[in-house]
């Protein structure tokens, strides 16, 4: 879908406008829906184990300051550039990439870890990396106005919006009419590829030159630090082993769209956020075998 889009627009049969038209819907509707229907028909009664949490978000939390702190020291990258970059590092394509490789090698039977990651993974990602980039953008103004800040940013963006309505309609029991239910559905339908395929061509106006130790470092981080990370703290924890390998397997995935979602929302290090996506779901082609072989 990356490369559909990349050659569309390379070729000139999708221009920059339609792009960003493309990620504007992706962006501003088509993922808050998929992500608000999914949110909305989740069994929070599932098992959420604190311990696999732990692993995986204290990791991801490590990874995003490993990111911000060395777009800021090793690269000299402004302050929200390096937030962005950050996020690049804490956000794991749990969805695309995690779910369909997991259920490839462990079955589906083995999907429980992955889904209580997923549960949370949007709003921990998105309210530490909004948290932060409004504290650095209001740095000098005072508490009050970086806390008014931050809470403006959290309930204008429309991701954030579709999680908090999906918990509130699952949490209320309300049943969503069903012909809103198939209306959701057929959007949701469209969200994913859409958005992979605008990104494809956004790749074409944000090449890796001058950016690609950066880019690398990214991946560094997500493919192979990430994991180690989640090894490291569940095996301390001794976490049973099919949740064990749903959270290094949801770690060891590239960044996702999302990376770029973010940037573009912010304009800050786009070319390093789309260019990431790409790479390092290229190189999890070696990486990810990696794992499932150390895991066995």
């Amino acid at each position: 879908m990356i490369g559909a889009g990349y050659a569309a627009t390379r070729f000139g049969y999708f221009k920059e406008i339609h792009v960003d038209g493309l990620m504007q819907f992706t962006q501003g509707f088509a993922i808050p829906c998929l992500l608000f229907l999914a949110i909305s028909n989740l069994d929070l009664s599932a098992s959420f184990d604190p311990r696999l949490l732990g692993s995986f978000y204290g990791a991801a939390g490590l990874c995003f300051a490993a990111g911000l702190f060395g777009a800021r020291i090793i690269f000299g990258r402004d302050w929200e550039d390096s937030v962005a970059i950050g996020f690049c590092c804490l956000f794991s394509n749990s969805v695309l990439l995690g779910l369909p490789i997991t259920e490839r090698a462990y079955g589906p039977e083995n999907l429980t870890g992955n889904y209580a990651i997923i549960a949370i993974h949007s709003p921990f990602c998105y309210g530490l990396g909004i948290t932060v980039m409004e504290v650095v953008r209001n740095r000098g103004r005072g508490g009050m106005q970086t806390v008014r800040s931050v809470l403006s940013a959290m309930f204008k963006n429309a991701l954030i919006l579709g999680i908090a309505l999906g918990f509130a309609v699952n949490l209320s029991g309300i049943v969503i009419p069903s012909v809103l239910d198939d209306a959701l559905r057929m959007i949701t339908l469209a969200a994913l590829p859409a958005a992979l395929f605008a990104l494809g061509g956004v790749l074409v106006k944000y090449r890796p030159e001058g950016d690609l130790r950066t880019i690398l470092y990214v991946c560094a981080i997500s493919l192979l630090i990430h994991p180690s990370l989640v090894w490291m703290f569940g095996s301390a924890s001794d976490l049973p082993q099919d949740i064990f390998r749903s959270g290094i397997i949801t770690a060891a995935m590239a960044p996702g769209v999302n990376s770029y979602v973010f940037a573009n929302m912010y304009g800050r290090a786009k070319r390093v956020a789309a260019s990431s996506v790409l790479i390092g779901t290229a190189g999890s082609i070696l990486t990810v075998w990696m794992w499932l072989t150390l895991l066995g």
